[in-house]
């Protein structure tokens, strides 16, 4: 197969489909490889690095959406982009469908073949393309959060874990999954006050045996979900339901009775955000102050960190893109949790998350068990 990898063009991301690590797997196998000139200058691999892996050079992206059988990406295409794929063309990336109607609607009307990383699931239940960005995103969010604490960006001036004989901030997670729990690890080692909420008994028991104490858990009521957020320092949106639009838990009441300079970060703004009043924001402006609150809501926050994020995601994607590459559609059927991921296909929605937020007619169970068969 032709595998193309062109250069991300969402603002600020400097993440790349394939490393010249992952190339190298993929040219081994037999396959070419053609990556656009420069893609790996926010990772430290020039052109050099592409062509010693035995990857081509293309000079601009049409040449790569024109000639690969199969493209690779990273953050969702852009409305430039979607108008260059094609009927019988692979997609693999991530999407977030859910809350992006006009990309779905570009996406059927061009026919290809989409698979969100987002979707893919492993034997367990789990989400293995998603869960490395999740765990750097939940990393940056603390990150985030202890800089826009900080007086000059409008916050509070509260230091996190504060010192002997001031308190520390009170930092609340909503969501105690895999971005919450590594929000959590981060506010913990840097000394906050932290509590993890949750709809899940045992995951709740989970995070009490992995932080022994050093965390307060509560089960995720509105009374407690209103209490809690009225008294954070900062709280973490880390809510996710698997491909479809994020609930909206915090409302703009809740915001609204908040301490000025308080802080939010919304992980999940790329499924819409679990904030009433979060929008979109990014790496170069990513605040924005409503009732005297701060909101972060950067949609690609491991673009930040190029280097360990491309590298970790790579790491998870190439078992399946190596496969799709391998079997084309056939992989569907021999990789399972691999189904799971097709979104698009030949002009049909495939995930039925997506129809329900969106409104679109669903292909069906039936159509989706026999692509790829």
């Amino acid at each position: 197969m032709r595998v193309g990898v062109p250069k991300e063009i969402k603002k600020d991301e400097y993440r790349v489909g394939l490393t010249p690590a992952a190339v190298r797997e993929y040219v081994a196998q037999g396959h070419q490889v053609v990556v656009e000139t420069g893609l790996g200058l926010g990772i430290g691999a020039d052109d050099a690095a592409y062509r010693a892996a035995g990857a081509e050079i293309a000079a601009t992206p049409q040449d790569i959406f024109a000639s690969a059988d199969m493209i690779v990406k990273v953050k969702e295409p852009q409305a430039a982009e979607w108008a260059q794929l094609r009927r019988g063309q692979i997609l693999f990336t991530y999407l977030h469908l859910a809350s992006d109607r006009a990309q779905t609607e570009g996406l059927l009307a061009s026919g290809v073949t989409a698979i969100a990383y987002e979707t893919v699931i492993d034997p367990k239940g789990g989400l293995p393309l998603l869960h490395p960005m999740s765990e750097v995103a939940g990393r940056l969010s603390i990150q985030a959060a202890a800089r826009c604490q900080e007086k000059v960006m409008g916050g509070s001036g509260l230091l996190l874990g504060g010192v002997a004989g001031v308190a520390q901030a009170r930092v609340v997670v909503i969501g105690g999954g895999v971005v919450g729990t590594e929000a959590a690890r981060m506010a913990v080692g840097l000394g906050a006050d932290v509590t993890i909420i949750d709809r899940s008994l045992r995951r709740l028991r989970e995070l009490d045996e992995l932080f022994t104490g050093r965390v307060r858990t509560l089960y995720s009521t509105v009374e407690a979900l209103e209490q809690a957020v009225i008294a954070a320092d900062v709280v973490i949106g880390a809510v996710l339901i698997p491909g479809a639009t994020a609930p909206k838990l915090v409302t703009r009441a809740m915001i609204a009775a908040m301490k000025p300079g308080s802080v939010l970060v919304d992980v999940a703004i790329d499924q819409g955000g679990c904030f009433e009043t979060s929008h979109a924001t990014t790496h170069s402006d990513p605040v924005f102050v409503i009732d005297e609150v701060i909101h972060y809501c950067v949609a690609n926050m491991p673009g930040a960190v190029p280097r360990t994020s491309a590298h970790a995601l790579n790491n998870a994607t190439l078992p399946y893109g190596l496969a799709l590459a391998a079997r084309g559609l056939g992989a569907l059927s021999s990789v399972p949790g691999l189904r799971e991921g097709l979104n698009v296909h030949e002009g049909q929605l495939y995930s039925r998350p997506v129809a329900d937020s969106l409104g679109i007619a669903y292909a069906g169970d039936a159509a989706l068990a026999a692509v790829g068969r």
